[in-house]
């Protein structure tokens, strides 16, 4: 967590009603997702200490409780534009917005089965650090400095002895959480990644700690579209409820809109609460339907609701909402949805456009892979999973270098692969797009992977290319190979000393290239044009026979340059 650690959440009659208001607020809208997939009410702190669990990404350091605005972007199921303009509260610095953003893309392009919007990042990096202690970062996203949980040692919090020797937390007794998604460094030495592609894993970075977090909740195989999924990765993050509920909060607020706000300028809340043992507002998780993956509630359902307990005699720790003998208000136990049974899924899957697949060795395909699922009556089946897998003798893959990637189709029932990369293995594989654990039949791509080509070859300078016989010429051969009209790079080239004849063959007199043991060669096969699509070919040399001859240079499709090379006759 970040700064001001000994102010702890004043859990009042009055904060705790405005509280209670706004969860009321958010579960009434409606809004996609708002209700905990599963959610069994509000299990109160017991005043124990929790045994140690390293299992969550902050070590269940607190966190800031305070809920978003009642005055949201705008009212529950009302479509307007984005605000942008507002207060610091409910804005995001704009260095932190960028990193949100840039880890859903990042992963977006390497895991797109997890679904994970930049929404529920700003969420959780709202309640772990008021967003970097509001934007306190250099131009490079790393904040003036390290942002800093409390000690766990057990006392008031989780008890995790040093793992990292104070590399990230300066203490090398007991580890801290760290920066502004505060992990605990164990947990950074494996999700921690490069955000901002400095070559450094740094936790005090957003880019880097935002790109982590994003790896970390798409753990798995969670499609976060999913609420149950989205509630095990935020309790994977702090084994709490009310955490639960606090980024929840902060979630649909987010999804409802947000403006950006300059570095710096953000607030810092000063409710600080959470975490483990004891502390004010918090709780510990019990075991729930959506940890334990049941069916999550279905939308419009109509809750039965539970009956209704008798008011408690004996007053809660640090009091409640209703006073000092609070009535627990019955928590509606929602309809689950009926797990589909086969007659249910999709009837076939078939080619949604996919046009011809090729691509040179070591580049991206640029045609993405469509295909669209279908019901018994031919109409667009949305949901359903669909597993896309290379297949054959290739090393090609798709982003982040996954062979087999798993998505859901949209509303229209299309869904579309990830981008695919050819590898340095030339020829044919296959793509199979299939209905996952159906026996339904798979719908099949052909790829191509062609080595680098170009059409055309032009020599760079036009020195005259002269040696006296015996030495070397002086001047190195340069060439550039362009396909289309653009740089063709990696482009095999094969250069030949031919004869002048009608059927050219490999010379066995004058210029010649330098093999091994410095025997004459003729003919110099692997050569390559570097990135800018240029090519320096070695030395040449000259034997003792005066005359003109030719150097044939020939690259992968086609383009051929033939340049003339003199041995200057001896002077009398």
């Amino acid at each position: 967590m970040a700064a001001q650690f000994g102010r702890r959440l004043r859990r009042g009659a009055t904060s705790t009603a405005v509280a209670a208001v706004a969860v009321a607020a958010l579960s009434a809208s409606g809004a996609p997702g708002v209700p905990l997939a599963g959610s069994s009410g509000d299990a109160r702190n017991t005043g124990t200490t929790p045994q140690p669990d390293e299992g969550a990404a902050t070590g269940n350091s607190p966190y800031y409780t305070q809920l978003p605005p009642l005055n949201t972007p705008h009212k529950p199921g009302k479509a307007t534009r984005s605000p942008l303009t507002g207060g610091s509260e409910s804005g995001i610095p704009a260095s932190v917005l960028a990193a949100y953003k840039k880890a859903e893309r990042t992963v977006a392009d390497s895991d797109a089965a997890c679904r994970l919007p930049w929404q529920l990042l700003a969420a959780i990096g709202k309640v772990e650090s008021g967003h970097a202690r509001g934007g306190r970062v250099d131009a490079n996203g790393t904040t003036f400095s390290p942002i800093l949980g409390p000690v766990l040692d057990g006392r008031g919090f989780a008890l995790i002895k040093d793992t990292d020797n104070g590399l990230y937390d300066g203490d090398t007794t007991h580890d801290r959480a760290v920066g502004p998604m505060q992990f605990i460094p164990s947990t950074w030495a494996v999700w921690g990644q490069d955000g901002n592609g400095d070559g450094r894993k740094d936790p005090n970075n957003v880019y880097d700690a935002a790109l982590a977090a994003a790896r970390y909740l798409c753990a798995g195989s969670r499609d976060l579209s999913v609420a149950a999924d989205l509630d095990r990765a935020v309790l994977s993050y702090n084994h709490s409820n009310a955490y639960l509920r606090t980024v929840r909060s902060w979630f649909e607020y987010y999804k409802r809109g947000t403006h950006e706000i300059p570095d710096g300028s953000g607030t810092v809340p000063s409710d600080l609460g959470g975490g483990t043992g004891p502390r004010a507002g918090g709780d510990t998780v019990s075991p729930s339907p959506s940890a334990s993956g049941s069916a999550d509630p279905k939308p419009g359902a109509k809750p039965k609701p539970k009956p209704k307990p008798k008011p408690s005699t004996t007053p809660e720790p640090g009091g409640g909402s209703n006073g000092p003998n609070p009535t627990p208000t019955p928590t509606p136990t929602p309809t689950p949805t009926p797990t589909p049974t086969p007659s249910q899924g999709p009837a076939r899957l078939e080619n949604a456009g996919t046009g011809p697949l090729t691509a040179a060795t070591g580049d991206a395909f640029a045609e993405r892979i469509k295909v669209r699922a279908r019901d018994a009556h031919g109409d667009a089946f949305a949901e359903a999973s669909v597993t896309f897998t290379v297949t054959g003798d290739t090393d090609a893959a798709f982003a982040g270098g996954k062979k087999s990637v798993t998505l859901r189709t949209g509303a229209d029932g299309t869904v579309t692969a990830p981008v695919l990369k050819a590898g340095e293995k030339t020829g044919e594989f296959t793509v199979r797009a299939a209905v996952t654990g159906s026996s339904l039949p798979a719908v099949g791509y052909t790829a191509t992977v062609t080595t680098r080509q170009a059409d055309e070859l032009t020599r760079i300078g036009d020195e005259a290319l002269t040696a006296a016989p015996g030495t070397e010429f002086a001047e190195t051969v340069r060439i550039v190979a362009a396909l289309k009209g653009a740089v063709a790079s990696g482009v095999a080239v094969t250069a030949t000393l031919i004869t002048d004849e009608g059927e050219p063959a490999e010379n066995d007199k004058g210029p010649y290239f330098k093999g091994e043991d410095d025997k004459a060669v003729r003919t110099l096969t692997g050569l390559r044009t570097g990135p800018d699509g240029r090519l320096a070919l070695p030395k040449l040399y000259a034997d003792g026979t005066p005359g003109t001859y030719k150097l044939r240079l020939t690259a992968e499709g086609g383009a051929t340059l033939v340049i003339d090379l003199t041995i200057e006759a001896p002077a009398t």
